[in-house]
């Protein structure tokens, strides 16, 4: 992995991340615990601090950034999917966001969301707990069900275990 440290700040991570070798954080970057950042990632705290809770995911490509002296703050066991970007905005708790998605500067997205896949979560914008949003711009259309919560929990179980234990014992760099 590419770690730099950038006017004196450099990023922080909890206990049992696994961070892909060809990912990139830079700066203010603080990693809860068991965080996963895959392969192409990108976190740049250069002028702001962005801030990973506990059990989330940074998928494959994704591009997290923050304005100057600003936050972006992702929760804990939320997903950002394959090339997502997330800029100057929160996402809390449980949150997924969908592959190729982007969320961006002033935008709060709830606890327990649903952004689908290639939608826009415009500037300044709201998505309410338990929602799921779509298209461009991103627009609440459903309720996250309580099945797919126990479903979804019990997929985040499966992918903490890629990032805490198969990942860490199982993957051999053989080129």
């Amino acid at each position: 992995m590419a770690i730099y440290e950038y006017e004196g700040k450099r990023p922080a991570m909890g206990s049992r991340c696994f961070i892909f070798d060809n990912a990139t954080l830079i700066g203010n970057v603080v990693l809860g615990e068991n965080v996963y950042v895959g392969p192409g990632a990108v976190l740049r705290g250069d002028y702001g601090r962005i801030e990973v809770g506990d059990r989330s995911s940074i998928e494959d490509n994704c591009v997290i950034h923050a304005r100057p002296n600003q936050l972006t703050s992702i929760g804990s066991d939320v997903t950002i999917g394959h090339g997502a970007i997330i800029h100057n905005a929160t996402i809390k708790d449980w949150t997924v966001v969908g592959m190729g998605s982007v969320v961006s500067d002033f935008s709060e997205v709830g606890v327990w969301c649903v952004i689908g896949e290639g939608a826009v979560v415009k500037n300044k914008s709201i998505i309410p707990d338990g929602k799921i949003a779509v298209g461009v711009p991103a627009k609440p259309v459903a309720d996250v069900t309580e099945e797919y919560r126990t479903q979804w929990s019990a997929f985040k179980k499966l992918y903490n275990d890629l990032a805490e234990n198969r990942y860490r014992n199982s993957m051999k760099r053989v080129g």
